[in-house]
């Protein structure tokens, strides 16, 4: 679906009747249609839309730079375009960073919150790491880019048992343009909002892959000790795309969003 909001167009996936009541945001170089079939049907149950960040999916772009606020402000645009009021909040590595950006300034908008595999900050070094990252997401082909991100997604015994999601997941990225990818990191290498963290009132769940090395359990601890009252679980044998890995966590994030 496409959803018009005063900051402009944007591409989403939703599940389920009715106005969402979950928002659901996606990994790096990937879109809303990760989310499909989430759960074994738990984003129909949860009426989950998940948004294409600008120039990803069907989202476009005018290849100006951008960060994770101006990502944050575009997922509340489109909240107030489609809900009639608060709605939870799912944030998925990148997504999760911007959630916590959402979270943070517009708690008006955010009922319920669970940040997977993400980041606040990624540290003294970030800025220069991660325009590393992005030369290589522009210049580098992207199919001769998957093998690193295969990798970092899923642990071995889960591509193995899994090939088509995988295959699924690669699709998404494979279409997803170097240039945004670049532009992408270029706004993650730009946060830090560990100072935000206390300021988060949504009730809050944190998950990570204890196998995660893209964002390792270390920085979902930060997380999880940041916002006041969050809780924190850590999934063994999960990595990157933990909430794809493990959807046997998925009637708890339920349980959550639900209350």
């Amino acid at each position: 679906m496409i959803v018009d909001t005063p900051r402009g167009r944007f591409g989403a996936y939703f599940a389920g009747d009715g106005a969402p009541e979950v928002l659901a945001l996606h990994p790096l170089a990937l879109s809303g249609a990760i989310w499909t079939g989430a759960g074994d049907g738990a984003d129909a149950r949860l009426r989950l839309l998940g948004l294409d960040a600008r120039g990803h999916g069907e989202s476009p772009w005018d290849g100006q730079p951008f960060t994770v606020e101006d990502m944050a402000d575009d997922a509340a645009a489109v909240i107030e375009a489609t809900a009639p009021g608060p709605v939870g909040v799912i944030g998925l590595s990148m997504g999760g960073s911007t959630a916590l950006m959402l979270a943070a300034r517009r708690p008006d908008l955010v009922s319920r919150l669970v940040i997977a595999d993400g980041s606040a900050c990624y540290g003294p070094d970030r800025v220069g790491q991660w325009a590393e990252r992005a030369w290589s997401a522009e210049f580098k082909p992207r199919a001769r880019q998957l093998e690193f991100q295969r990798d970092r997604w899923f642990g071995p015994d889960f591509r193995a048992a899994h090939p088509g999601t995988v295959s699924r997941v690669c699709d998404i990225f494979l279409r997803t343009s170097g240039a945004v990818h670049a532009a992408a990191c270029r706004a993650l290498g730009g946060l830090d909002a560990t100072g935000l963290l206390g300021t988060i009132t949504a009730p809050t769940l944190v998950v990570v892959g204890a196998d995660d090395y893209a964002t390792p359990p270390a920085m979902a601890r930060v997380i999880a000790a940041g916002i006041p009252g969050a809780e924190l679980t850590e999934l063994a044998g999960a990595r990157h795309m933990s909430l794809i890995e493990r959807p046997s966590e998925w009637p708890r994030i339920e349980a959550h969003l639900g209350g």
